[in-house]
């Protein structure tokens, strides 16, 4: 009888951190399991990736050889099958290698042969769950723990979908009325203050041109000129003037 796998505790996974595309409705990303196989593997042996129908990989049997791997194409009636066969070496500590791997991305393989197993699509939703097995000459060595299902994701049916947008709440559509009519009282009030204020400069600027230019020009009141006094002469004596002493002429 063959010595069976050694199992390992470590347990597949979709990788945590946020990935575009982790999980599609024919796909899903798998963290590398770098590190895993140290001290079981030799160097011409082959690391698989196990993927099942999750009600149906406590049933799933390990091949004893390469001629057994389940091909892809035999997932429909196997409910499983085995890809992404891969050099131990390329999961080791030191290995430079991607971080995930991608399960169900290899659209032009869907009708190879089992000598050439592949990794297309998954064709259904599932749940799926995942193991590594590590196989050498004699058959497999070791292999890791059941992964958790994993659940595609599901494409809506064009049936489904509602061509006519679903119309608003009542109060939806109140409150939104209300915040327009809000924003029309301000822009108006904006504007109109904006206008006062220019029209007052404007003013402000007409007047000052005008009442410069309107402004007539007075001159000073300048009273009537007033009739001079006659000069005085020798024995006449104006109305209105008294003399109360009369000088008699100088002797010649």
């Amino acid at each position: 009888l063959p010595t069976p796998p050694a199992r390992l505790p470590y347990v597949p996974h979709v990788p945590p951190m946020a990935l575009l595309g982790k999980v599609t409705a024919t796909t899903f990303a798998l963290e590398r399991p770098c590190c895993v196989f140290n001290g079981h593997a030799d160097v011409s042996d082959t690391v698989w990736l196990v993927v099942a129908f999750a009600n149906a990989s406590a049933t799933f049997r390990n091949p004893l050889s390469l001629a057994d791997v389940p091909p892809y194409k035999q997932l429909p009636t196997a409910h499983s099958y085995m890809t992404l066969g891969t050099a131990a070496a390329s999961y080791s500590c030191s290995a430079p290698s991607p971080p995930v791997l991608r399960v169900g991305g290899d659209t032009a393989c869907r009708d190879q042969g089992r000598q050439d197993p592949c990794n297309g699509p998954l064709p259904s939703p599932g749940p799926y769950r995942v193991k590594f097995l590590l196989m050498g000459c004699r058959g497999p060595k070791a292999e890791t723990c059941w992964s958790e299902p994993i659940l595609l994701r599901r494409a809506a049916s064009p049936s489904t979908i509602n061509p006519v947008p679903t119309r608003r709440g009542s109060a939806v559509v109140v409150i939104a009325s209300i915040l327009a009519s809000l924003g029309a009282v301000l822009v108006t009030t904006v504007l109109g203050a904006l206008g006062a204020k220019m029209w007052g400069s404007l003013c402000h600027q007409d007047l000052g041109t005008n009442a410069f230019i309107r402004r007539s020009y007075r001159t000073h009141h300048i009273p009537p000129a007033l009739p001079q006094p006659l000069p005085l002469s020798s024995g006449y004596n104006p109305p209105g003037l008294c003399c109360s002493v009369l000088q008699p002429p100088a002797p010649c």
